[in-house]
């Protein structure tokens, strides 16, 4: 008797699987770490038994190893999609950043594992980061900077070091989500809420509208392209906030 077309293969099923693995390890990996991270935990959330994810992942740091590939990998594919779009390189620019900040926004669980890597770095004991940097991070940031020389070079951008343009960029993202306990306890008084939808609107479009300021030399020609991205990408929604950025903080 012939299957029925629409029954999954077993290839089928078993990448399924080990997405699902995939998935549930990034969510706990980025809420307690490697070394507080149980596979246990990521076995019943991803609906498979140990044997089977060991059947995978070979141990718990080679999970973890292709945890942060495959989160990296989703960021070179986000990064590649623009970066092939045809525009001027000061609108690639602006939906660059654009993009940080949306998967900052709501893809926390990726910001948290790079924080943590970080830490790790510092300690002597993180092996993932010279991965993350080798496959992804060096490749992007020479496409970044090459983008930003041609900006200039086609004079659609001021004169300015791209490294610069990288860290005022993209690290401005980063401080935003991380220095949320610290303003809101700042500004009291004045009931700032970093996460209420009106504030990340604000900031969100504020940061794109710095950049058409900031960077361009004509800055009506940056505005007009700024108001395009903007309008082009909407606001998506926010992921599940990593510990640091939790309220109670």
């Amino acid at each position: 008797m012939r299957e029925p077309k629409n029954k999954p293969h077993h290839q089928d099923r078993s990448d399924q699987s080990r997405r699902r693995i995939l998935d549930a390890a990034i969510k706990e990996f980025s809420t307690h770490g490697l070394a507080g991270a149980r596979t246990d935990a990521i076995a019943r959330a991803a609906h498979v038994n140990k044997a089977l994810l060991y059947y995978y992942f070979k141990d718990k740091d080679a999970l973890y190893i292709a945890t942060i590939e495959d989160v990296m990998a989703t960021v070179v594919r986000s990064t590649a999609i623009i970066l092939e779009q045809k525009s001027t390189p000061g609108e690639q620019l602006l939906r660059l950043a654009l993009n940080h900040f949306d998967r900052i926004l709501s893809q926390s669980h990726f910001q948290s594992l790079m924080q943590q890597e970080m830490v790790r770095y510092q300690a002597g004991e993180s092996t993932a980061l010279p991965i993350i940097v080798r496959e992804a991070f060096a490749p992007l940031l020479k496409q970044m900077r090459d983008l930003v020389r041609r900006g200039v070079h086609s004079r659609e951008l001021v004169t300015v070091d791209p490294l610069q343009v990288i860290y005022s960029a993209f690290g401005a993202n980063v401080f935003y989500f991380l220095s949320a306990p610290t303003m809101r306890m700042a500004l009291a008084d004045e009931s700032f809420e970093p996460f209420d939808l009106e504030s990340l609107c604000a900031r969100r479009r504020s940061a794109i509208q710095f950049l058409a300021n900031a960077l361009f030399t004509d800055r009506a020609h940056g505005h007009k392209l700024a108001r395009r991205v903007l309008a082009d990408v909407p606001m998506p929604e926010p992921g599940p906030r990593p510990p640091l950025w939790r309220k109670h903080l």
